[in-house]
């Protein structure tokens, strides 16, 4: 079975297809910025985005005839996690959505593409999955209610395959999946439903390379009020230039890590304590499954770090057995949400947000 999978990012836009589970093709390019600067609104991007698809497939000679098209779920009305196909209410809230990325435009451009060949279009998990018992949900603050923002795509990808290592089912493992990137999220799964996560967007929980987490409340309105500062700025704080970025001036984690390593400060101090909330934020998830946590599986690109690792471990060994499966592979993972869909492996839910 041929499966073309579409994943566009901020600036970049990734193409890949799969026969089977082996991918046969990989393209895609980062998006030159004066071309994006053209555009005030991520939904002006679509006829841009999709042009560059089929020119892509054009270049590389390959048909527009597969027998499925899957995209990275965009920032939807919270749903559970699973295997979509696109419907009409998806594409308009996609279309009307309150927040803005390219991940947006993913699903409008697979359902295009796979009107063009009769072929079902697919997401999976996208990262509005919303699984969590409705004591994550509230705060002491009537009006703010959490959010699930988080990696569902890769947290649930790399949970099936650790289940699946070891001969059983996701849906029978209780798991702490903690996912190291750009954005961190550490979530806890219990038989197959993430029941509690941190918004790792822009919400709360660990900083993360370019992202500020849970700050004080009182010193954040303090500074929202202060005349220094406007909406977009705060904003700016807390996604985008905070976390590492705000203390380092930069967000490169081989250099940071490498420099942490050898003793070099501030590096080792602001390093070390955006660990130590990953690692709070993973005693607070042992919490939400009861203590019956069956392993902590750390993934994402700084899963690559040695030294990360090492002294997040120091902080999270006690809580269980601890599985490291670094990097991410969304790419493969759509495609194999989308083969099993085919197969009627994975059943097909319906778009239908309350």
């Amino acid at each position: 079975m041929k499966i073309f999978v579409i994943n566009p990012g901020s600036t970049s836009t990734k193409l890949a297809l799969y026969e089977n589970e082996k991918q046969v093709w990989t393209g895609g390019a980062h998006h030159p910025v004066d071309d994006l600067a053209k555009f005030h609104h991520i939904n002006e991007q679509y006829e841009y985005r999709k042009e560059f698809v089929h020119r892509m497939l054009a270049e590389a000679g390959i048909p527009i005839q597969f027998d499925a098209v899957i995209a990275r779920g965009g920032l939807l009305k919270p749903t559970p996690g699973g295997v979509y196909a696109i419907n009409e209410q998806m594409k308009h809230d996609l279309i009307h959505a309150q927040m803005e990325h390219a991940c947006n435009l993913g699903a409008l451009i697979a359902d295009e593409l796979a009107k063009e060949c009769n072929c079902p279009a697919y997401i999976a998990d996208p990262e509005v999955v919303d699984e969590r018992m409705p004591e994550a949900k509230l705060t002491g603050i009537p009006e703010i209610q959490r959010i699930s923002i988080f990696h569902a795509l890769n947290s649930k990808a790399v949970s099936r395959r650790y289940a699946a290592s070891i001969g059983k089912h996701y849906e029978d493992l209780n798991l702490i999946v903690i996912h190291l990137g750009g954005g961190i999220s550490v979530g806890a799964h219990l038989k197959g439903k993430v029941i509690d996560v941190n918004n790792a967007l822009n919400g709360d929980g660990p900083f993360s390379p370019e992202r500020a987490g849970t700050v004080p409340a009182d010193q954040l309105a303090e500074l929202c009020f202060s005349g220094k500062y406007n909406l977009r700025q705060i904003k700016k704080m807390l996604n985008g230039g905070g976390g590492l970025a705000a203390h380092l001036g930069e967000n490169d984690m081989i250099t940071i890590a490498s420099k942490a390593e050898r003793g070099v400060e501030p590096y080792k101090k602001v390093l070390d304590a955006m660990l130590y909330t990953v690692a709070k934020e993973a005693g607070a998830r042992y919490v939400a499954l009861r203590g019956k946590v069956d392993a902590i599986i750390i993934t994402g690109g700084i899963a690559h770090s040695d030294y990360c690792i090492k002294t997040l471990r120091s902080w999270i060994d006690c809580l269980g057995n601890i599985v490291l499966m670094p990097g991410e592979d969304e790419m493969g993972s759509l495609a194999y949400n989308a083969l099993g869909a085919l197969k009627g492996e994975l059943s097909l839910q319906v778009y239908q947000p309350e």
